[in-house]
């Protein structure tokens, strides 16, 4: 029988000590912070029967749930909106994804505040909008002028939003530059080999660059961010940008490790020259436009994906009792055909199903589409069941 408690802390073994309080902490709030943090854990527990291991393969982002969608700024500087974490990216059979998204869904009932016949009218909308977008065989993408309801409102945002605006918010104005807040929300002060060790890797990234002073780094701390990523080394760094102080830069500088799953897959994986190279090869293939200066970055053993700094906030806020179920309706639609479109835009790469293969499953949704939903509401019983074996670890003082 597995101990929840003893495999959270073998996975998290050897991160930042600081970070990872935080991250326990945050596990304890309720089973949808818990899905997010413990993406192995949600793979341990997949059933291994026909419907994951005969559906097609597809690059998946691997962690697909509904955080796991949000807006950023492309590299050619317009917003957009789509799935953004590849952390977890890997070659799998494309139910992998779709129940992991499902069962976030079913999680997420009281953080939607939705009913349980509400959170599975979610799950058919869901897989409507994926295997609608699938079977048509079109890849598409959502910016602000082709979006609607509250990811047009997002987009809306975050184009009326200036760098100086978002600067004030995470950086503090120091003789006549600035410096990154260490506020204890979103970055915590770095020890000197780490700040040296950062710049260092900005260094050898912007000496790729055709303008190198973009790069030069004026602060490193480290950042708070994310769920299942909290305690892993991670910077936000400061750079001079476009010149000091309200044309400075903010990136995103985080360590790669393997993905959670590589150990339950029995589909061969290609050879990456570093676990950032796979984070960033799968991402650049499934985003119809890449986010800002992604990029990997590799030293001796370790490997790092540097990009430009996404605010976590520049998600959606899904509430069905504050903005109704038709809204709520539509984003989740949209996330469907999201995922449908990264498959397609990814098909026939290195080992995935090519694009007639993913039509033909798209078009035959109506004989897995039950076994699918079924299976997601046993995937999210599990997740609650161990997540109140994690609280009463957590609460006997076992994750210390």
């Amino acid at each position: 029988m597995l101990n929840v408690a003893k495999t959270i802390r073998k996975f998290n073994a050897g991160r930042d000590l600081e970070r990872l309080v935080m991250k326990y902490a945050n596990l304890r709030a309720n089973p949808f912070v818990f899905l997010r943090g413990t993406c192995h854990l949600f793979y341990d527990r997949l059933p291994a029967d026909a419907l994951f291991t005969k559906a097609p393969a597809a690059w998946l982002c691997g962690d697909a749930h509904l955080e796991n969608f949000g807006s950023y700024k492309g590299d050619n500087r317009l917003a957009y909106f789509d799935l953004n974490d590849f952390d977890e990216s890997s070659l799998a059979p494309v139910t992998w994804e779709l129940v992991r998204f499902l069962s976030s869904i079913l999680v997420a009932g009281g953080s939607l505040r939705a009913t349980p016949d509400d959170s599975n009218a979610l799950c058919k909308v869901f897989l409507q909008g994926y295997a609608g977008a699938l079977a048509l065989g079109k890849a598409r993408w959502v910016e602000r002028d082709t979006a609607s309801g509250l990811v047009h409102e997002l987009l809306a945002t975050l184009k009326a939003r200036t760098r100086a605006a978002f600067l004030d918010k995470r950086t503090e104005r120091k003789n006549g530059g600035r410096r990154i807040r260490r506020d204890g929300e979103h970055a915590l002060r770095a020890d000197r080999a780490g700040r040296e060790r950062a710049a260092r890797l900005v260094d050898a990234f912007a000496a790729s660059q055709d303008n190198p002073g973009f790069f030069r780094v004026l602060d490193v701390a480290r950042r708070i961010a994310g769920t299942g990523s909290l305690g892993m080394e991670r910077y936000v760094v400061l750079v001079e940008g476009k010149g000091s102080p309200d044309g400075n830069y903010l990136l995103d500088l985080k360590q790669a490790s393997s993905s959670s799953l590589v150990p339950h897959l029995k589909i061969r994986q290609p050879a990456w020259p570093s676990q950032a190279h796979r984070v960033v090869a799968v991402q650049r293939r499934m985003q119809a436009v890449s986010m800002a200066f992604l990029h990997p970055i590799v030293d001796g053993n370790s490997s790092y994906v540097l990009r430009d700094l996404q605010p976590s906030e520049d998600r959606v806020s899904l509430d069905v009792r504050r903005t109704g179920l038709g809204q709520v309706s539509g984003v989740i639609e949209e996330m469907g055909q999201l995922m449908a479109w990264a498959h397609l835009r990814s098909s026939g790469r290195q080992g995935s199903a090519i694009a007639d293969e993913l039509i033909d499953f798209g078009t035959s949704a109506k004989s897995w589409r039950r076994d699918l939903l079924d299976a997601a509401h046993q995937c999210a019983t599990q997740v609650e069941n161990d997540w109140k074996a994690y609280c009463q670890a957590h609460d006997a003082g076992k994750m210390a």
